[in-house]
């Protein structure tokens, strides 16, 4: 499948457009990993808990976006997004991540 966050795929023609399909995840942080985060804080330096748990959260919603794009029949994903957000507060945050594109079939 073809993700693309541009509107065309070179060298493609889009021939149907599917509809809108979205990829969403929620992501809590356990205590082990907000502990360690807030002693990069602290410390300085990068989070690489934060970090890993970032990246596996928006493979899950690509793959998530992917799978319906698959079952509209598409064989492509154009114009597509991703959006960050934490929720909560008082140190119950959770990451929300959302993907978003149009499912075409292209040739």
């Amino acid at each position: 499948m073809i993700i693309t966050t541009t509107h065309t795929v070179e060298g493609k023609t889009i021939t149907s457009y599917r509809g809108i399909v979205f990829g969403e995840v929620i992501a809590g942080a356990n205590f082990f990993k907000d502990f360690k985060a807030g002693l990069t804080n602290f410390f300085g330096g990068r989070s690489g808990a934060y970090e890993q748990e970032l990246m596996d959260a928006r493979s899950s919603a690509l793959r998530e976006m992917e799978q319906r794009a698959l079952e509209l029949g598409a064989n492509a994903v154009v114009g597509m997004l991703v959006n960050y957000e934490v929720l909560g507060s008082n140190g119950s945050n959770m990451l929300m991540v959302t993907t978003c594109g149009t499912a075409v079939r292209v040739d």
